[in-house]
């Protein structure tokens, strides 16, 4: 379907930070958190080349108006 592409693309930046196959156990939950952070302040083509928080927190002013 049409989110696939997007689906696709978001695992490919999560395994620049966690490969494939890696054991998720040995993770800790400080290191998700950062990539994480790191995946929303990274800026998207859509919308506008905002980060997904700058994108969500203009959205929600929006609705306060």
């Amino acid at each position: 379907s049409c989110d696939r592409g997007a689906n696709e693309n978001t695992n490919g930046l999560i395994r620049q930070y966690i490969p494939k196959g890696t054991d998720l156990d040995e993770i800790s939950e400080d290191y998700v958190d950062d990539v994480q952070q790191k995946l929303n302040d990274r800026p998207r083509k859509r919308p506008d080349y905002m980060t997904p928080r700058e994108y969500i927190f203009n959205k929600f002013n929006i609705m306060l108006r």
